[in-house]
């Protein structure tokens, strides 16, 4: 039930909350090209951007957006900026934010592709991701400071991410068990009357002065679009599920199940239900797939996709388009490679990120009627934290691949724990990721500087040491 107070006057549409459809395209045109660091880099830039810089959202409904998406199969990240898209400017809203943070990622990786298919490994464009990596690094452990300062409020949110952390680190636990898990604490502790898990209060120095939802452009009640309507629901769900589909229906009637085109669609397809747990988490299925069972890439060709989706902006799952490029490259038919490269990368695009918008239009409108929900309100504040563990995990694995050639395992009842080979210490990716620190954390540049400085800097040892 709504509050009395909870309906300012500028709330009733998308169109009273004074955000120009204009500004709203130069926002996520920025965001889109800023999105480097995988997704907790993004939704800090995102929090940065929209709450704290634009004030277009606040707090407590961004993190709530926020735990929404991060219970959906695929990009959590894109999926956050289909929701905020639609909050503030409808369906169309919705298209723009998610079309536009997918878009640099899909051009760049789209162009590395042709060159990596047509000359292998060169020795310049790997110097170039040698330093972005070291960026990379540094603006992901940014991120999870930021989010870490805002989501753990208090002792109980910081071991509730610390169990996490462990849970999915050292005991390989997957990540749907450890958001189930803490959904239910967090539920029944607010059914319990424990106030820790409620989002409105309790930052004190940990998390600094927040932005209301009231004090924000978009209010903190409901926009009349917003709330649930059971005719629209069905007609842009109806929409979105054949445009997902029918491309692939439609391979598999015209070219037979033993396609390549037809298998991308299907086995992408399937993907983009199950992929829950995050880019890493999916994709060491999707490795194991591609590289053992349809032959499109040998495994160190997979490392090298997945360099590409983290030193170019967008979602890391965007390295699946990677994927789908030398499948068809190498099984062109009667088509030229390139150009079977490049349908074979646009086809496993449409079928990954097409169902991002149908968990969105549908979903979120039932998700925003149940904000004041206390209880569904602790829940998610309790999955908030324990997705800090999990990206703390992603940042520990990123560095240990980053700063370390060679990483071992130590094997324990139940237990493996990833740790370095510390003979193996990359001295001049410790000198960039320290370069890249510093810039972030104490001369606090912005992204792209960094991003620049580390790739000029790693071009710079490759042409020094030959």
């Amino acid at each position: 039930m709504q509050k009395s107070n909870a309906q300012p006057a500028h709330a009733a549409s998308p169109a009273d909350h004074g955000i120009p459809f204009s500004d709203a395209i130069s926002v996520w045109a920025r965001i889109a090209a800023l999105s480097f660091g995988g997704p907790a880099g993004q939704i800090a830039l995102m929090h940065r951007i929209l709450v704290d810089e634009k004030r277009w959202i606040g707090e407590h409904r961004f993190l709530h957006a926020l735990n929404y998406c991060m219970l959906l199969p695929g990009p959590e990240a894109q999926q956050l900026a289909v929701y905020i898209g639609w909050l503030m400017h409808r369906t169309r809203g919705g298209f723009l934010a998610g079309i536009l943070f997918v878009l640099p990622g899909l051009l760049a990786i789209m162009a590395l592709s042709l060159i990596y298919a047509a000359y292998g490994n060169v020795g310049i464009v790997e110097a170039l991701f040698f330093g972005l990596k070291a960026a990379v690094l540094a603006i992901v452990v940014e991120a999870v400071v930021r989010i870490g300062r805002r989501a753990l409020r208090n002792a109980i949110m910081l071991g509730i991410a610390a169990a996490a952390f462990i849970a999915i680190f050292v005991f390989d636990i997957a990540f749907p068990i450890i958001i189930i898990a803490a959904g239910l604490i967090g539920y029944f502790a607010e059914r319990a009357g424990n106030p820790a898990f409620q989002l409105g209060g309790g930052h004190g120095a940990a998390g600094g002065t927040v932005l209301s939802d009231a004090d924000s452009a978009l209010g903190e009640g409901v926009p009349e679009h917003a709330r649930p309507n059971i005719g629209w629901t069905l007609r842009i769900g109806g929409t979105l599920l054949a445009l997902w589909l029918l491309p692939v229906l439609l391979l598999l009637l015209l070219l037979g199940p033993d396609n390549v085109f037809t298998t991308i669609g299907i086995f992408f397809s399937q993907m983009a239900v199950v992929s829950f747990g995050g880019a890493y988490a999916v994709l060491a299925y999707v490795a194991q797939q591609a590289v053992e069972t349809y032959g499109w890439l040998a495994p160190g060709e997979m490392l090298d996709g997945l360099g590409l989706a983290e030193t170019t902006p967008g979602p890391l799952i965007m390295v699946t388009q990677f994927v789908g490029f030398l499948g068809a490259w190498r099984e062109p038919g009667p088509l030229n490679p390139p150009f079977a490269g490049i349908l074979g990368g646009l086809l496993t695009t449409w079928v990954t990120f097409v169902p991002c918008f149908l968990w969105i239009f549908v979903g979120a409108p039932f998700i925003e009627r149940l904000r004041d929900n206390r209880a569904l309100s602790a829940a998610l504040t309790a999955i908030t934290a324990a997705v800090v563990g999990v990206i703390l995990n992603l940042a520990v694995w990123f560095g240990l691949h980053v700063l370390f050639r060679e990483v071992d395992e130590i094997v324990l009842p139940g237990a493996t724990i990833d740790v370095p080979i510390w003979s193996s210490l990359d001295i001049f990716s410790l000198l960039l990721t320290l370069v890249a620190v510093t810039g972030v954390f104490v001369m606090r540049i912005g992204t792209i500087p960094v991003l620049a400085l580390c790739s000029a800097l790693g071009i710079a040892i490759h042409l020094t040491l030959g």
